[in-house]
This record gives C-alpha cells, structure tokens and sequence, in this order.
C-alpha cells in the first residue's frame, strides 16, 4: 500500500530532532549552527526570513549539502550543526531526514516552522529579492 505525503513526513519526525522556537533561538544566540531555510524565494518574499537564515530551497537541497557536488553550498559541512525549516515543518523534516542519509549526524528541524516561529514572537527580516 502506498504511503501519503503526511506518512512520509510523520515518519521523517519520528527520526529526526524536532525543535521548539525557543530551543532554535537558544541555538542560534550561542552560534555554531546554520539555519538552513528551505522555502521557495516567494515564500520568502511573502513572509519574510529569519535573520541569518541560509536559503536553499528543498528541491536543491541534496546537491548544496554534499561536499562533492559541483552545486556545494559553503557553510554547509556533514559536522556542523543544521537546523532546517520550511512554512510549517513538513518539508523541513523530510529535509533533515535526507541530510542524515547523506552523513550529516548534528541536523535538526524547526517543528512548526515559520508559523511557530512568527507566532513565538520571534524576530522576522524582510526579503526582498
């Protein structure tokens, strides 16, 4: 029997860290992690990003985390601290999800996404391009 998309993604939070806002906040004020953003650039420009995040949408993702690829993206090593997000927390799970399956052991993903995030009261930047 095939799987939904919602299978997919409860199955992705059951194996990967989901955190709070306060807990991504915490991490991001002590340094040493990259918030990857992995909306689309219009999802971006409607609601806004939060301040320092990396943007890599989720249909490069792949290509940008791994080190060998011609489309790497600098900041993004299987060592470090990742915390990905999306909108609401789907795509940012199966995201890490697929970063764990390429090596990366310290990933991690914003539950709830933007909305928690915007909704916690926490900073958001405006993004114009």
């Amino acid at each position: 029997m095939a799987k939904s998309a919602a299978d997919l993604v409860r199955e992705a939070k059951a194996r990967v860290e989901n955190l709070d806002p306060a807990r991504v906040a915490a991490e991001l004020e002590r340094g040493e992690v990259v918030l990857v953003d992995v909306r689309e650039a219009e999802e971006r420009r409607a609601e806004g990003a939060i301040p320092g995040a990396l943007h890599v949408p989720r249909g490069v993702l792949e290509f940008a985390a791994d080190p060998a690829s011609p489309a790497h993206r600098a900041g993004l090593e299987p060592g470090r601290r990742v915390i990905l997000h999306c909108a609401s927390g789907g795509r940012s799970a199966l995201a890490a999800l697929a970063l764990r399956e390429l090596g990366y052991e310290r990933v991690a993903h914003l539950d709830g996404g933007m909305q928690a995030w915007k909704s916690a009261g926490r900073p958001v930047e405006r993004v114009e391009r």
